[in-house]
């Protein structure tokens, strides 16, 4: 299977756990709590080579995954519903999905509370008031609340990427130069 088609059957799937997550904690009121538990989670696998080995590799039988991820639950005291979707993802054979349910939870969840998230690339750490300006500016653009996202990244120079869903805003130094690059090639 060409990897276009497996990031594509991961995002599926992805999407209609997180989707039935969604459902599940609406109804029980809990939306912020299983949030909150899936970045544990994520932090978790963040910081483990061993849990990220077990939530990728298909050596594993879908009892190994399901045992080992009901201790880790048990273990990091996760809520009902968080325990038991783990549990039924892994019982499913879908854990190297899981990162992209927990994407796919929090924009359905953002969505759910009209807001967008910006992934916002700068040459240096935004301030308080700069990430504040552009939050302003953002939502103007939008219609929505923005959650900003700031990633550091030293060769865009100055100026910022900024990039709301499949939209992306490039102000950089390093794009500005190397349009003006292109530019002079092409006259000389």
């Amino acid at each position: 299977m060409p990897v276009a088609d497996t990031s594509q059957l991961i995002s599926g799937v992805a999407e209609r756990y997180a989707s039935s997550l969604f459902d599940l904690a609406e109804q029980a009121g809990s939306v912020a709590a299983v949030e909150a538990d899936l970045n544990r989670f994520q932090a978790l696998m963040d910081e483990s080579e061993d849990l990220r080995r077990l939530v990728a590799s298909p050596v594993f039988s879908a009892a190994e995954q399901r045992g080992a991820i009901a201790a880790i639950a048990d273990k990091a005291q996760f809520s009902g519903l968080v325990g038991n979707f783990l549990r039924v993802v892994a019982g499913n054979r879908r854990l190297f999905a899981m990162p992209g349910m927990i994407r796919a939870f929090h924009q359905i969840a953002a969505a759910h509370r009209n807001e967008v998230t910006a992934e916002v690339t700068s040459a240096r750490a935004l301030t308080a008031e700069q990430e504040n300006e552009l939050k302003s500016a953002l939502k103007g653009v939008t219609g929505k609340d923005v959650t900003v996202v700031v990633t550091v990244d030293p060769t865009v120079l100055g100026g910022l990427i900024v990039k709301i869903g499949s939209r992306q805003i490039d102000t950089s130094l390093r794009t500005k130069l190397s349009t003006l690059k292109l530019a002079l090639k092409e006259v000389g």
